[in-house]
């Protein structure tokens, strides 16, 4: 009888074994995806070489009868306000490299510190360190409020990965320049110093908030926290319709009022643009993650369901604009689709149902990390990801790589990785 006990339990537990090993999940999608990622990243280091200029996007052409189609304009009585005249012919072989001014300088080195999280590799860290190195004058810069992304992905993720004095006072001093732009009769921090708006504030904004909190914590000081949650409610209140689709952009006047709703880079004023609601679900993520207040948690939410309900692909990688045609020749916005999978990654571990929004970012990560956008070492001018849309009504990165939907894809691998308990070493 001891014996047949005996037997019956070791069956047991080779069943038991074998089931975990048939259940175990195939990771080769995400190894895959890192080390093209870190090839591509150390290729694109060998390349520029010591250039203070940096890796942005593709050169891309595009005619004026496309941009009517996916504008919905009339030909005849289209006005061209486009940043760059249509140019014609393959013109896919040119790297777009800018200063250290750009708004977009900071993801090219925080992309190189993500690879560096990701694979321990140590000549990532120290190309990491040598572009981050680049943009220490941008602690003094005032004028936009972009230096949330310049310095909170390059000089934030230093920070995280090889603390140093220096690189703490530099994001102080940035959040003390981000604090200066906030008007406190508005409620706003203001978001551009160009154009015919009063006071504008953009969606895209709600990203730089996550330099304030981080300062908060390095300095123990509340002011940067209490500031960005009171520029979080009032863009809670005067960007979003009553669908939690959302305005590009709010222009105030001097007391506070409203000037004006409208777009600079949708469709139309009234579109939704998609990236501007992947800015929207990830910064109020981020505000509910800092408070705990549940208007953050609901307002995130409320524009994950907008989103996932609204998208038009199978592969849910979304059409530049909700509300663009849907036709085959309308292009995709990876790094829309980066960004909200980063934020529902995280949204996935606030949420009571936090499953939802976790498998459908690793949908869009799966979806990413194929053939289809992916791209093959040596290929696509050293950028990780094919198929983004930069400023379609500006005639700017039509269908074509762009860093910063880079930088949010390695993060959302990091956070995907964070929450699967999982090591590249054990891949």
């Amino acid at each position: 009888m001891k014996k047949g006990l005996f037997f019956y339990c070791v069956l047991i537990t080779l069943f038991g074994c074998a089931s975990r090993q048939s259940d175990k999940e195939d990771y080769t999608w995400l190894k895959h995806a890192i080390d093209v990622s870190a090839e591509q990243l150390k290729l694109t280091v060998n390349d520029i070489g010591d250039s203070v200029c940096l890796p942005r996007s593709i050169w891309t052409s595009y005619g004026t009868d496309f941009l009517c189609v996916q504008l919905e304009k009339n030909p005849l009585t289209f006005e061209d306000s486009l940043r760059v005249k249509p140019v014609k012919g393959d013109v896919g072989s040119r790297r777009y490299c800018f200063s250290i001014y750009d708004w977009t300088s900071g993801f090219f080195p925080g992309n190189l510190w993500y690879a560096y999280r990701l694979t321990g590799d140590e000549e990532l860290k120290k190309d990491a360190v040598k572009f981050t190195n680049y943009l220490y004058p941008l602690r003094e810069y005032k004028g936009t409020h972009d230096i949330g992304f310049m310095m909170n992905c390059s000089y934030g993720n230093a920070y995280r990965l090889c603390p140093a004095d220096s690189v703490r006072r530099a994001l102080i001093q940035t959040a003390d320049n981000l604090c200066g732009r906030f008007n406190p009769e508005i409620g706003c921090i203001r978001s551009w110093d160009f154009g015919k708006w009063n006071f504008p504030v953009i969606i895209d904004n709600m990203m730089n908030l996550d330099l304030l909190f981080y300062v908060s914590h390095l300095t123990g000081d509340d002011k940067y926290k209490e500031l960005a949650l009171t520029h979080a409610r009032t863009t809670m209140k005067n960007h979003f319709r009553k669908d939690y689709s959302s305005y590009h952009v709010v222009s105030y006047n001097d007391d506070g009022t409203v000037e004006r709703k409208c777009t600079h880079q949708g469709q139309k004023d009234e579109s939704s643009w998609a990236r501007g609601q992947a800015w929207g679900v990830y910064g109020y993520t981020s505000c509910y993650r800092e408070s705990k207040d549940v208007q953050f948690l609901q307002q995130a939410e409320n524009i994950a369901a907008l989103i996932m309900q609204r998208v038009k692909t199978e592969d849910a990688i979304p059409l530049w604009d909700y509300d663009a045609p849907d036709i085959p020749q309308t292009p995709r916005d990876a790094s829309a689709a980066s960004i909200t999978a980063s934020a529902l990654i995280e949204l996935s571990t606030l949420a009571e149902n936090g499953g939802v929004y976790f498998d459908y970012a690793e949908k869009l990560l799966k979806s990413l990390s194929s053939d289809t956008y992916l791209a093959k070492v040596g290929g696509n001018q050293g950028f990780i990801l094919m198929y983004s849309t930069g400023s379609l009504p500006n005639g700017s990165e039509i269908d074509t790589p762009i860093n910063y939907a880079d930088y949010y894809y390695l993060e959302a691998l990091l956070r995907y990785m964070q929450v699967k308990g999982i090591d590249y070493k054990n891949l």
